[in-house]
């Protein structure tokens, strides 16, 4: 294998770049806190008619499956050209979404939005930015790189200025801004470099290209099994987060805090920086493990605390410790396959979980269907998913940490 490693300045430039598109990535995924009560004015749904817009969600949030191609597409020809298909699945329909006419529900613009939403939500669920940074990566310091690119996407942007553009803008700008930030994008990538790892891989493929079925094959019993454990922890950790962003600012504005809800958010956005920080030094110090362990447990107290107190500081715990889990889930899930088909796997794993993307909605529509105003019960029920990431632990899952990428794929 030819030499892998690269100079640290490149791989601080590869940190920001990978981070600055996690970065649009969080945008597109959370914009949605501040914007959902504007949609719902906008659509003409209420109180009692809001959960239609979950039912909608989850219907067009099969589009979300289409990621697999996304990741296939990077072990196939590169993460460079991934990573192009990546910016512009979240930025050319985020653009088109200032567009789109009237959404008063049921009309053409409504159909529209949320066509041109999902696309790029699509895009945001892929997480193929932490791919190049694992692979070029030296062992040692693959968490802390990966944890710092994690950083640099969870400075909450959306909350410090999405909601000021949404107030003097309107929630389309919310959206539509990162078409700019697409460009900008696509200017740095010119200067990003193809990783190491993936062109000794394509050498010795003798310019055959990957096929799917190809990659599909090349999953061995043992990757499978963290293609089912990837999938379970993320689709638990997707239900819970898109029920507390969808819903959270809806709810707040229904409080006695409702004047300080922009702050709230805020602080709740604040967090996520926080956790990446923490988190980082949690994955290099005691593992990947416990540091799961700790998240879960940490997600479950908040989301329950908030559904029985209804106070922020909860609000803030479940921002805090659902980010840790996440941080695990962006290290671990792409460390742990082959390299000739880490994206195509990591990209199973998360169109496996991206069926959350059609469940939280749906399950939403339920509880408020079914449980109208019981605010308590939906916070209680998104942290009750929260308790099957820790399921994981029955397969005894393999400790990552401080290993090569090769010596894990020989030892697991």
């Amino acid at each position: 294998m030819a030499e892998t490693k690269r100079s640290r300045g490149y791989l601080v430039f590869l940190v920001l770049l990978m981070g600055l598109i996690g970065q649009m990535d969080v945008w597109l995924s959370l914009i949605e806190t501040p914007a959902a009560p504007f949609i719902l004015a906008e659509a003409g749904l209420d109180a009692s008619t809001q959960w239609l817009f979950g039912l909608w969600q989850g219907i067009f949030g099969v589009i979300v499956f289409l990621v697999f191609f996304i990741g296939y597409f990077s072990d196939a020809f590169g993460r460079r050209k991934g990573i192009l298909a990546l910016i512009l699945v979240m930025g050319v329909p985020a653009g088109l979404i200032l567009l789109v006419p009237d959404i008063t529900f049921g009309s053409i613009g409504w159909y529209l939005f949320l066509l041109f939403y999902s696309i790029a939500i699509m895009g945001t669920t892929s997480n193929l930015w932490e791919v190049p940074i694992t692979e070029e990566s030296p062992a040692k310091r693959r968490a802390l790189y990966g944890s710092l690119a994690f950083l640099i996407s969870v400075i909450p942007l959306y909350a410090l200025l999405g909601q000021r553009i949404i107030g003097l803008y309107g929630w389309r700008w919310g959206y539509g801004i990162m078409a700019i930030f697409m460009f900008a994008l696509l200017v740095l990538l010119f200067f990003m470099k193809e990783t190491k790892r993936w062109t000794d891989v394509q050498e010795g493929r003798a310019e055959k290209r990957l096929g799917i079925i190809e990659a599909l094959r090349s999953l061995g019993r043992r990757d499978l099994a963290y293609v089912g454990v990837a999938s379970l922890v993320y689709l638990m950790w997707t239900i819970s987060f898109k029920l507390g962003t969808t819903w959270s600012g809806v709810f707040f504005l229904g409080t006695p805090y409702a004047s300080q809800w922009s702050l709230i958010l805020i602080i709740g956005g604040l967090m996520l920086p926080i956790s990446a920080i923490i988190t980082g030094v949690l994955l290099e110090r005691i593992g990947r493990n416990i540091t799961l362990i700790i998240g879960s447990f940490g997600a479950i107290f908040s989301f329950v605390g908030l559904g029985l107190a209804g106070l922020p500081a909860f609000f803030w715990g479940v921002y805090f410790f659902m980010a840790m889990v996440l941080a695990w889930i962006y290290v671990y899930v792409t460390e742990i396959f082959p390299t000739k088909v880490r994206s195509s796997s990591v990209g199973i794993a998360v169109t496996a979980s991206r069926l959350g993307y059609i469940l939280a909605p749906l399950i939403a529509a339920m509880i408020f269907l079914s449980l109208p105003g019981n605010w308590m019960a939906f916070w209680v029920i998104a942290g009750v998913f929260m308790i099957f990431p820790l399921l994981s632990f029955l397969t005894k899952p393999y400790e990552t940490k401080g290993k090569e990428l090769e010596t894990i794929d020989e030892e697991k």
